[in-house]
């Protein structure tokens, strides 16, 4: 892969945390890239470094030692204020838990990243409801995240993350809280919309069938990446 196309990487990147007298080594050298466009999971059991993982590739947590790397830039020798701005610019990130502002509409909700970037509040409501219609919630957009079903409130939350078109998408066990079927439907949105955007997908999932629909899976166990393979 050529260095212009990466656009997320990681090199020898460790997290350990220090409990009392124990030190926990949570992940050791893991080395990852991320091609543009590209889709990818990490699964693992429950406790193996997975949202650990992501959470220092997104810039929200800070390694014990190694480099992340988000569109050529080490995020390590940012300021908080720069880190914020390219991940905002770069980056979109779901969770399982749709963490949406309550108080505010589902286009109020997606049009947020763009109002961050301070974009005029006419045109960024009016993306926002592009967003909305592209999930099917066309129909919602003055609800809150209250008056929505679970499904219907990871759909928001799927448009707010990719209202910005991010260079990478960061999903953490998205539809982990959704049924079987809810969960289908969401993840065919999630892939369909980042393909649309050219947004590259990081995916962490315990689902293994979830999974092995990305182009490639790597395994996560005991801290350490243990197969990068083709699904």
């Amino acid at each position: 892969m050529s260095e212009s196309a990466i656009i997320l990487a990681c090199d020898g990147l460790s997290r350990h945390f220090v409990q009392g007298r124990q030190t926990v080594h949570v992940l050791s050298d893991v080395t990852l890239q991320v091609g543009a466009g590209e889709t990818a999971a990490i699964v693992g059991a429950s406790g193996s470094g997975k949202s650990t993982l992501l959470h220092l590739l997104g810039g929200l947590d800070t390694p014990t030692s190694g480099v992340v790397r988000l569109l050529g830039e080490d995020i390590s020798r940012l300021d908080a204020v720069a880190c914020g701005d390219l991940r905002n610019r770069a980056l979109g990130f779901v969770y399982q838990f749709h963490h949406l502002l309550g108080e505010f509409s589902a286009l109020e909700n997606v049009a947020m990243p763009l109002l961050i970037r301070r974009m005029e509040r006419a045109a960024a409501l009016g993306q926002a409801e592009q967003q909305l219609q592209r999930v099917g919630l066309g129909h919602r957009l003055t609800h809150r995240p209250g008056e929505l079903s679970g499904g219907e409130r990871q759909r928001v939350a799927v448009a707010r993350a990719l209202v910005t078109k991010p260079a990478c998408l960061l999903a953490d066990e998205p539809t982990g809280n959704l049924d079987r079927s809810t969960a289908n439907q969401v993840f065919e949105l999630l892939c369909d919309l980042c393909s649309e955007a050219g947004s590259a997908l990081v995916l962490v999932t315990h689902d293994i069938e979830l999974a092995q629909r990305t182009r490639r899976v790597m395994n996560l166990i005991d801290g350490r990446l243990t197969t990068d393979e083709t699904a």
